[in-house]
């Protein structure tokens, strides 16, 4: 069974759809929040979680204490859900290809330095674009550049407010993306070669 620990900042609402939908071969261990009133402390409660608060303020090198925490609990699967602090490459060196984030967006479109929350469905709608959608990859150093496990798309609609295209993706896409892929990870279902994602048969 692999031990998972979800990275949360705010309302936590993919760690809820974390926290609703069955994983084979894995559990949440722990919830780790940047934030001491992140909502997403009390969903965890809610749900038998231990919660946990590292906050930046608090320590000289976050990351390491980010690892030594995750190493403590012997997580083997990292998940950065709505996590708004960065952190640096000892992170990913020790978790290699076992930290996933979700983006509200198709990346390569709408993703790197700025662009997180409702930002990234103002420069979707400014652009024009007929689609957009979420993402699912593997975190590396690089913002928004790891390799890309799932995408679903979404239409944009004429009427569309940043806000109403926010909650389209997160309910179509974000909520049903994110459980997939951590289960497909604690199957041990997903190679990577270079930036290809193959997801092995059962």
């Amino acid at each position: 069974m692999k031990r998972i620990a979800v990275l949360v900042s705010g309302g936590g609402t993919n760690l809820q759809a974390l926290l609703d939908t069955p994983i084979t071969g894995g559990e949440i261990s722990a919830v780790i929040s940047s934030n001491p009133n992140a909502y997403a402390l009390e969903r965890a409660k809610k749900a038998g979680v231990p919660g946990y608060v590292l906050e930046k303020k608090d320590f000289p090198n976050y990351t390491k204490a980010l690892l030594e925490k995750l190493q403590e609990l012997q997580i083997d699967l990292v998940v950065m859900a709505g996590f708004m602090t960065i952190v640096t490459k000892e992170l990913f060196e020790v978790y290699e290809n076992a930290v996933i984030n979700v983006h509200p967006s198709l990346i390569p479109s709408f993703c790197g330095a700025g662009c997180y929350g409702l930002h990234v469905h103002e420069k979707a709608l400014a652009y024009g674009v007929k689609l957009s959608g979420a993402t699912v990859h593997f975190v590396t150093e690089e913002c928004d550049a790891g390799p890309i496990i799932l995408q679903k798309a979404v239409e944009v609609l004429q009427d569309d407010t940043p806000e109403t295209l926010q909650k389209r993706i997160m309910e179509q896409c974000e909520w049903k993306l994110l459980p997939q892929a951590v289960d497909l990870f604690c199957q041990d279902r997903l190679r990577v070669e270079g930036r290809q994602v193959r997801i092995l048969e059962e």
